[in-house]
């Protein structure tokens, strides 16, 4: 290591050619090309639906300024996409500056649009100029027609260079040239632009395709946001019906009654509140450079209006779900308008509470945690020009929207708690309550860790008695969390005490999606795992603070076992999260049958397991075609306990033979919403969820 530190500079100097040539210019889209993921994130499916997205936030740019009520969306056969609107169409006449007409300019110029302040647009979720010439750029093929002036215009472009192609689809010829022709005639009062772009299969990796389900969801959460707006999504691919020869999957939108529906729609839980919704706006000024007419950048003050829109609903439930957007671009990592809205909710309830004399002199004031329980929100904000945090426009940086949106949601929430509105008496006094009794709850759950921990501190092991610990904490520990003490027995002598440690818990432990975090911290089982893990609990839970680097949970393999199984996940997937999204729990696999040769033969083993009836019935058929004996019937083991230490090792424990699943979170939305159907207080739900599901079963799989 000494050498090659001192050898390295005499390297360097050797081979020091560095000069201008060494240097890169990229002209337009090349620098597109070279780094797709600066602009569009990724270059894998994702990043195929961040393009599609461009051309589509175009179409409800215009229904913003009111001049576009409908977009198609088309996921095309040949794995190509395609939007249309009936907006005022993209301007076809030329551009003095650059001499380009106004199709060219936007597909194939970065920083070239209609939407840095030269009124087109007052509020747009494009602001950079680049999204259409960015696709372009990294499509295959684009074709672009736009219906204005009494004619259809048609451009097409390869890979951003504007020319024409001799037939349809990507494969066609191009020729480079002048892109805009006219079509047809059409009647004047006609107007829209329609895009169609086929991704670029030099740029996304292989295999990488437009999934429909997001498109629709986002299509779904764009509709809600632009009341009175139809957007409509096909996907025409093939097999991408309900089989696989099946007609095309439709799905239409349309919403009058705006964020109101949406907030309706994302809240599960029983409602404590009707469907706040709080309006206003707010004036500010920001300096920005504003291009004069010699074409120069001069600072210059702007007078801005900021429009504030939030509807919000708590229920009897403990999520919170929040939704922001800005001109309709969500903006999922929130931003300077999310804290607004946050400090304010908290300023106002305090002095609420202050004022009901349910908080007093001396007691402390709730937080975010304790207000943000059980709500939903949605928070929009229109303004112009926003100041967004790359272009991906995940955060809001605007200053002034924080002030702005404070403002509007503590005048308009302070009348409402006041009982001003007709009506909201009954709900503001729940909605004290359900905030007080958190705030409550909270505190009794603070001291109640803190004389855990004062407990702990004096006891001469901080760890539950029950506890089996492992003598190592490397890379390879493992915590098996077993169901029953017989088990437990075995697992004992099937373990390799170096890096497997052992927990047992008794019977059913509390469901935690329907019980408070107070009654969780007073479950012996819950708290036992919680304590063992050593990380914390929610919000407080340390990943790098794990004592062990794999949970495994070795239940039996019958129906108590599997419903064990799922409260334990429960318990991980609400107050210890961070280990199910870093693939860090797992269920053990252990047989359902024993298949006993009674005349094995060389090298061949005298037990074979199998872990469902399907392979029960492979393996006994395979043997009976072979010739060899086993005893019948073969032994069934209806729980961990029945197995002796070896045979537990050798199935279930041993790294070298064990099958483990990995538990994952594909879809976080969907995995919540699982939960609190199977888990949640909601009873009915669930009963259709199990009638609907009956009709699957297979009666003579029960075991009676």
């Amino acid at each position: 290591m000494t050498t090659a530190l001192r050898e390295a500079p005499r390297k360097a100097a050797q081979g020091d050619t560095y000069s201008a040539r060494h240097l890169t210019v990229l002209e337009g889209l090349e620098a597109v090309r070279k780094r797709p993921g600066m602009y569009i994130g990724s270059t894998d499916g994702r990043g195929m639906l961040h393009c599609l997205w461009e051309i589509i936030d175009n179409s409800v740019d215009e229904a913003l300024h009111g001049t576009c009520t409908s977009i198609d969306i088309v996921l095309h056969a040949d794995h190509s996409a395609e939007v249309r609107d009936n907006g005022r169409g993209i301007p076809v006449d030329i551009e003095p500056k650059t001499g380009l007409n106004g199709v060219e300019l936007v597909m194939t110029r970065l920083h070239a649009g209609g939407k840095f302040g030269g009124g087109s647009y007052t509020a747009s979720g494009g602001l950079h100029g680049v999204g259409a010439s960015v696709v372009n750029a990294l499509s295959g093929r684009l074709d672009v027609y736009v219906e204005r002036e009494g004619y259809e215009w048609g451009a097409s472009f390869r890979r951003g260079v504007p020319g024409e192609f001799g037939a349809d689809g990507l494969d066609a010829s191009f020729t480079p040239g002048s892109g805009l022709r006219k079509v047809r005639k059409i009647p004047k009062t006609r107007t829209g632009t329609r895009t169609r772009f086929w991704p670029d299969r030099q740029i996304f990796v292989q295999g990488a395709d437009l999934a429909f389900e997001p498109l629709v969801q986002r299509a779904r959460q764009t509709a809600y946001l632009v009341p009175g707006l139809s957007i409509t999504v096909t996907d025409e691919r093939q097999g991408s019906g309900d089989e696989a020869d099946g007609p095309p999957r439709t799905a239409e939108f349309k919403f009058d009654g705006g964020i109101s529906e949406f907030c309706a729609h994302l809240s599960t839980g029983t409602p404590v509140t009707d469907v706040l919704r709080l309006r206003g706006a707010g004036q500010f000024t920001e300096t920005v450079p504003v291009l004069d007419d010699l074409g120069h950048l001069t600072p210059t003050e702007v007078e801005r209006e900021l429009d504030v829109d939030v509807a919000l609903r708590w229920d009897s439930g403990y999520d919170t779900t929040t939704r922001s957007f800005v001109n309709v671009i969500a903006t999922p990592k929130g931003g300077t308008h999310v804290t607004g809205f946050d400090r304010a909710l908290v300023k106002t309830l305090n002095e609420q509470l202050r004022a009901a004399r349910m908080l007093r002199s001396g007691d402390e004031p709730v937080i975010k945690e304790d207000v943000l329980e059980g709500l939903t929100a949605v928070i929009s904000v229109r303004l112009p020009e926003p100041q967004f945090e790359g272009q991906t426009k995940e955060v809001l940086g605007t200053p002034a929207a924080s002030r702005i949106v404070a403002q509007v949601v503590s005048g308009e929430l302070k009348s409402f708690l006041e009982g001003r509105v007709r009506g909201s008496k009954q709900q503001a006094k729940a909605v004290l309550d359900k905030v007080a009794g958190a705030a409550k709850t909270r505190v009794a759950a603070r001291e109640h860790r803190e004389n855990q921990r004062r407990k702990s501190a004096l006891a001469s092991s901080a760890l539950p008695a029950k506890l089996v610990d492992c003598r190592s904490a490397d890379d390879r520990s493992e915590l098996f969390i077993v169901e029953g003490d017989s088990a437990l027995g075995t697992a004992k002598l099937a373990r390799d005490s170096e890096f497997q440690a052992l927990l047992p818990i008794r019977g059913k432990i509390l469901n935690v999606q329907k019980a408070s975090l107070s009654d969780m911290l007073k479950n012996t089982e819950c708290a036992a795992i919680i304590q063992v893990l050593g990380a914390g609990s929610g919000n407080a839970f340390d990943l790098d603070a794990a004592r062990y680097q794999r949970i495994i949970l070795m239940s039996d393999a019958d129906v108590d076992g599997a419903h064990i199984r799922t409260l334990l996940l429960t318990l991980f997937h609400r107050y210890m999260r961070p280990m199910v999204d870093a693939g860090r729990v797992f269920a053990a696999v252990p047989p359902l049958h024993r298949i006993k040769l009674t005349s094995p033969r060389k090298n061949q083993d005298r037990y074979i397991y199998t872990y469902s009836d399907a392979e029960l019935h492979r393996t006994t058929l395979e043997l009976d075609r072979k010739g060899q004996k086993y005893e019948d019937p073969p032994q069934r083991y209806k729980g961990l306990g029945e197995m002796d230490a070896s045979q537990l090792a050798e199935t279930t424990m041993d790294p070298r033979h064990r099958t483990l699943r990995r538990i994952r979170i594909d879809d976080a939305a969907a995995a919540t919403a699982m939960f609190e159907l199977l888990m949640g207080s909601e009873v009915a739900p669930r009963r259709d969820f199990i009638v609907g599901g009956a009709a699957e079963l297979d009666p003579t799989r029960i075991d009676i």
